[in-house]
């Protein structure tokens, strides 16, 4: 399998994060224009408004669980580990963003917020624990 696949989820969910700074962005450029918050609001998130603190808040989501993913696709291109099964959980792990993020900026279900968390979580685990595996030879 060419190697370089990995990287579709990686692009994947950096589109993600560009797509969160777009939401984020536009909240809050409509919010001042609305008169529900001022430009030095922003300065402090704990006096952002809470038309966009959300998406603050995903956006920073963003960054942690996924930071494992991020070193997870390095470590499986650098060490020949990309198989079916790798590629498989990765863009399930993306899709479990997504979903996230969805919820997240929409209607903030926490159940379903916190499941589409805990499934992402669970099949990056998945994932860490088949690269042990694949360095150990196992697999």
């Amino acid at each position: 399998m060419n190697q370089t696949t990995i990287f579709w989820p990686v692009l994947a969910h950096v589109l993600l994060v560009y797509i969160v700074y777009g939401v984020m962005g536009r909240r809050r450029f409509f919010a001042v224009k609305s008169g529900e918050a001022k430009v030095g609001q922003y300065k402090v998130r704990s006096t952002e408004p809470s038309s966009s603190v959300t998406v603050a808040n995903n956006l920073i989501n963003q960054f942690e669980l996924p930071v494992l993913f991020y070193v997870l696709c390095l470590a499986l291109h650098l060490t020949n580990g990309v198989n079916y099964l790798t590629l498989a959980l990765t863009w399930i792990f993306v899709a479990s963003r997504y979903f996230h993020a969805w919820v997240h900026l929409t209607s903030n279900n926490l159940l379903l917020r916190s499941r589409s968390f805990f499934l992402g979580a669970v099949i990056l685990l998945l994932a860490w624990i088949w690269f042990a595996l694949h360095l150990l030879g196992t697999v």
